[in-house]
């Protein structure tokens, strides 16, 4: 026990001195960097760079979207995309030295290069809105939400009108914001957590302590991930039939079963559990708890709200509630915080002087840090111009407007325009806020949409169509924006030019707009039952979004009595408890779970939450017994957990789509259940 103890004390001493050794490093990697010659932006961009992040995209597709057709909870990925694209060159880039082929080095600048690309395709997969607004036109989602006699427009995917859409929408946010990358970098400053978290991580890889912890890293990634997919793989022989597997495990009983409550051994939300913070886990927890334990129950909401809209759905409107209530009050929150932030940042860069884009000096620039003033130097060398930018973004919404209406016969191209107006400022507001919060509200501005601009149409002039269709326009350009900017901001502090940055982003997003289809429509073809919510992919989000659209066209009229009431309610006790978040403050009010996490559960059960909750105490228990190693190999644990699950999805699609079935059905039922079986069976 003595010398367990004695070496569990020196591993975590040495993890330690690792970890400030690579600080150390990382904060002189860029006056290393410095001292030699940063590549040009153009060998910046490698042939090698976009294989990595062509196969690497096609991964993170199949993780986002699994995600969103089951829970819709996306963690930040920018992390593992940076540590695996460091990865696969470092081992393409060894492989070539040894015969003597090596052209150039990997640079840190061709990593974030790797990180962009990546987080940009797999970044389409959710700004598409598959789990989402997109899905939520189909027919199968409609029929789920309103009575078949009832002549709803709705449009069914297709593989032709979905990249066509994709690639008129999602190039135009990019040029919003573009020239304002000098002003929100360097003027305002602004942290933008991931990708400075990024960046750190990026420059650390490529300094000698840092490579060695990297290595081991990305060891573990990998031991993860092949359990993961091996887990998966194990659990497919026994999901022959309908509640089936190791997914369908009545942990708590088949009562607790019943209504939700059951751990289904799913590795992804373990991984997404170690990766949420602590907070989200228990606030998706307690929502569980209070619907199927406690209201549903309760209240049999099943046959108290038995009409109308609510008669296939009872659950989903006081979820929607939850999360309206929530994000319209972090929506108003946000942005005056952000409107009262910029016009501080504003007066502040009014009374310095500008950083010249020439080497002439300043005294802005004499008063930042050696590695400030590379950054700054090397980040306005490379200068994107602004013709390009505004030119780019008119032929981008000119396309767009031509196109959309030939896609989408409802939509007018005169309510297209009118959202290519505001959309710059709507861009730039969520670049802003995502760089003060580390949030995108791509979301609630897409939600937004749904509420206003799509009230030009009628239910019988392709209203919920014409909202769906505002929703995706905007969210399409809302969070490619601070996506872009948010890898400005790794760019910046890894000496990485601007243009291939942007470059970068171009591709990755072209890349997108091919996969994310082609990942959604193999999902959509394997698995016949997407989208009902008996399905391991029900796609709660769609039918969210639908029902919001309806809603907006509709009103409030066709809802039951007592419905409308309860959505108030739980409205209200979102704005409340928000509030009430506010006035502790965030030392006293870590124990406060977060509303729009609770109305999540609502509509799709506590299952997922216990997985989370699961992966939560794991690190928990293990940052307590370690947390030096806790921390340095928590962030690469989960990664493995959530890409080996997503990865297997690929080859159970293929094996759906060939017709191999699983061999086995394993089942729980209960005795009493079993003895008419084993009557049934002798008789």
């Amino acid at each position: 026990m003595e010398n367990e103890r004695e070496k569990n004390v020196e591993d975590r001493i040495e993890l330690e001195d690792v970890k400030e050794e690579r600080k150390k490093d990382e904060e002189l990697s860029v006056e290393r960097i410095s001292e030699g010659e940063v590549p040009s932006w153009r060998k910046q961009l490698t042939l090698r760079a976009f294989a990595v992040s062509f196969l690497l995209s096609v991964m993170f597709c199949f993780v986002v979207m699994k995600l969103s057709l089951t829970t819709g909870i996306i963690p930040s990925l920018n992390v593992s995309a940076g540590l695996l694209g460091f990865f696969f060159v470092q081992t393409w880039t060894k492989l070539i030295a040894k015969s003597g082929m090596l052209g150039q080095p990997f640079t840190c600048q061709e990593n974030t290069v790797i990180q962009t690309c990546v987080i940009a395709s797999s970044g389409v997969a959710f700004s598409g809105g598959f789990g989402s607004y997109l899905f939520g036109m189909s027919e199968r989602i409609a029929q789920q939400s309103e009575d078949t006699k009832d002549a709803f427009d709705y449009k069914n995917p297709a593989l032709g009108w979905m990249i066509s859409f994709l690639f008129v929408v999602s190039f135009i946010g990019l040029f919003a914001v573009l020239p304002l990358r000098k002003i929100i970098i360097i003027d305002f400053k602004l942290k933008y957590a991931s990708g400075t978290e990024t960046a750190h991580l990026i420059n650390s890889f490529h300094t000698p302590e840092g490579a060695k912890l990297a290595k081991k890293q990305v060891r573990a990634l990998g031991k993860f991930f092949s359990f993961s997919f091996l887990w998966g793989f194990f659990q497919w022989f026994f999901t022959a039939g309908g509640d089936c597997g190791f997914a369908s495990f009545p942990t708590f009983g088949l009562q607790a079963y019943e209504h939700k409550f059951f751990f289904d051994f799913s590795a992804t939300y373990v991984g997404v559990g170690m990766i949420c913070p602590h907070i989200i886990n228990v606030s998706v927890l307690v929502g569980g708890i209070l619907s199927w334990g406690i209201m549903w129950p309760l209240l049999k909401l099943e046959k108290f709200l038995k009409e109308n809209l609510c008669k296939k759905i009872p659950q989903i409107f006081i979820g929607i509630a939850m999360i309206l209530g929530d994000g319209s009050y972090n929506f108003v929150k946000a942005r005056a915080g952000t409107l009262a932030r910029l016009l501080i940042k504003l007066h502040e860069t009014k009374a310095k002087s500008q950083i010249p884009v020439k080497n002439h000096s300043s005294p802005s620039i004499k008063s930042q840090s050696y590695d400030n003033q590379r950054r700054s130097q090397l980040f306005l060398k490379d200068q994107i111009p602004k013709w390009f930018a505004i030119g780019g973004y008119l032929s981008t919404a000119a396309i767009s407007t031509a196109t959309l209406p030939h896609i989408f016969h409802h939509h007018k191209w005169y309510q297209i325009t009118v959202i290519y107006i505001f959309a710059p400022t709507l861009a730039f507001c969520n670049a802003f806020g995502c760089g003060l919060t580390g949030w995108s509200s791509a979301s609630m501005y897409g939600i937004l949409a749904i509420l206003t601009i799509g009230a030009w149409g009628g239910a019988s002039h392709g209203g919920v169509m014409a909202r769906l269709v505002a929703c995706g326009v905007i969210m399409s350009i809302t969070a490619p924006a601070s996506d872009l900017m948010q890898d400005f901001k790794t760019g910046y502090m890894t000496l990485a030019s601007p243009r291939s940055i942007f470059v970068s982003q171009v591709i990755g997003t072209a890349m997108g707009c091919v996969i994310s289809p082609c990942v959604f429509w193999i999902f959509y073809k394997a698995f016949p039952d997407i989208g009902y919510a008996t399905s391991e992919y029900p796609a709660p989000f769609a039918t969210v979004y639908y029902t919001m659209a309806r809603l907006g066209v509709e009103g409030f009229s066709p809802l039951p009595k007592h419905c409308l009431k309860l959505c108030c309610v739980f409205f209200a006790a979102a704005i409340l408890i928000n509030l009430i978040r506010d006035i502790l403050g965030k030392k006293r009010s870590w124990f406060i779970p977060l509303p729009m996490a609770m109305g999540i559960p609502f509509f799709l059960g506590s299952y997922f939450a216990i997985d989370m909750c699961v992966g939560s105490l794991i690190l928990y228990i293990w940052q307590k017994v370690n947390k030096a190693k806790a921390d340095a190999f928590g962030p690469a644990v989960a990664s493995g957990l959530i890409c080996g699950d997503g990865m297997w999805t690929l080859p159970n699609s293929i094996l759906a789509l060939a017709g191999v079935r699983p061999p086995i059905c394993m089942k729980f039922i209960s005795r009493a259940t079993n003895s008419r079986v084993d009557k049934f069976l002798g008789s």
